[in-house]
């Protein structure tokens, strides 16, 4: 007997595409609904930044399931709909034009987006984000030989689109308010690694500095020219990338009056303050049952990896999500994959040749392993998930054999 049950999805991006296919890989055969607010169906964010920007990978390559795949398992699949609206008391969703849907369940994984530069001309042609498909695509234009580009902000996203615009023959000029790229997320130590890769690749980094305004080419008063930092610094811009972090979007889950503290706070389960709705991906502030903490983090692996657990809350099935934070980069000859969660104070410690950047990083405690950075060494994250597991000391670590 088919389950009469609706069960709906808002956000088609990786996180509600996994939902999805969880949900039917569980045996749910009721009606499932996916809301997307893009043209496109479902893809992965990574290769945005990654392999598609860098011209090594097909755009086709970055969706989630062929086109096919959602027609063929029965999801309704609704793209270029925003939901606007969320009523818990009635069990409704409103999109769109047409009438409000009904849902048993929901699932809300409305992902991030990226924080604005909030300086004047940052409203001109030129000034790019990277979020979307469309995005990487108008990056992918903008980098070619001899053209100057600057980057405002070197976290994940700047450094690996300055990588890709140096790859494609750009002039780079790569700014940060920090004193060193990625210090609050890897301290000193780590940051000048990073720090280095990018002046040896010849990138004009500059720390410590702030950008005051974008200002629009000579005789082209909507294009930008340049960027004018605080200091009275004007650097020539044919383009300029934003990479100043993301926010949640968490207005939908607020204006339906679920509890909301940097993203939509969820327990183990992926469970809402409202018993029927689940959050996963980049929106979703969890309970972290192994780090004792609640954490919201951004990367792949838990758009990847959350909607299997909230597919089985939805379903009534016990399910925690327990998995360590895990991403990776890739810029220019370097290769790196970071599992667990460290604090920018944690104790590190290096096994391998740091200066070659072939080495694992280990950020330790009260001297327990808390998290480990491989780079350009391969094949080491099980070993460093068990040092977090088992905490033990970072000496316990032993390096592959070369």
């Amino acid at each position: 007997m088919t389950d009469s049950r609706t069960f709906a999805v808002v956000g088609a991006g990786l996180a509600g595409a996994k939902a999805v296919e969880a949900l039917r890989g569980e045996g749910f055969d009721g009606r499932v609904v996916l809301f997307g607010a893009e043209p496109y169906r479902p893809y992965e964010r990574p290769p945005l930044s990654k392999g598609y920007l860098q011209g090594t990978a097909e755009r086709d390559a970055a969706f989630v399931h062929p086109e096919g795949w959602y027609a063929e398992h029965d999801v309704d699949l609704r793209l270029g709909t925003r939901v606007a609206g969320l009523d818990r008391h009635a069990h409704e969703l409103i999109a769109g034009h047409g009438d409000p849907l009904h849902y048993d369940k929901a699932l809300i994984a409305t992902g991030a987006s990226p924080r604005r530069l909030r300086v004047p001309g940052a409203e001109l042609a030129g000034v790019h984000y990277l979020r979307e498909l469309d995005d990487s695509d108008a990056l992918r234009a903008a980098f070619t030989p001899g053209v100057q580009v600057v980057v405002i902000g070197a976290g994940w996203i700047g450094l690996e689109t300055a990588a890709a615009a140096r790859a494609a023959g750009a002039a780079v000029t790569v700014l940060e308010s920090a004193a060193l790229p990625l210090l609050r997320v890897l301290g000193p130590q780590m940051a000048t690694v990073f720090a280095d890769l990018h002046r040896d690749n010849g990138v004009d980094l500059r720390c410590g500095v702030t950008v005051a305004a974008v200002r629009p080419a000579q005789g082209e008063p909507a294009v930008v020219g340049s960027v004018e930092l605080g200091d009275g610094t004007v650097l020539d811009a044919d383009a300029v990338v934003v990479g100043v972090g993301v926010a949640p979007n968490v207005e939908l889950a607020r204006s339906a009056g679920l509890a909301v503290e940097d993203g939509i706070l969820v327990d183990a389960s992926l469970r809402t303050s409202d018993p029927d709705i689940v959050a996963a991906g980049d929106v979703a502030n969890a309970e972290h049952p192994v780090l004792g903490r609640r954490i919201r983090v951004e990367h792949w692996a838990n758009a990847l990896n959350q909607p299997a657990v909230a597919a089985k809350t939805m379903l009534g099935v016990d399910a925690v999500y327990d998995r360590l934070p895990y991403f990776f980069s890739d810029q220019y000859d370097l290769g790196m994959e970071y599992l667990g969660h460290a604090g920018a104070d944690d104790d590190v410690t290096v096994h391998g040749d740091l200066d070659a950047r072939q080495f694992v990083a280990l950020w330790t405690r009260e001297g327990r392993v808390v998290a480990g950075m491989n780079v350009n060494v391969w094949d080491v994250t099980d070993q460093i998930r068990e040092l977090i597991l088992s905490g033990k000391p970072a000496d316990a670590f032993t390096m592959p054999a070369s």
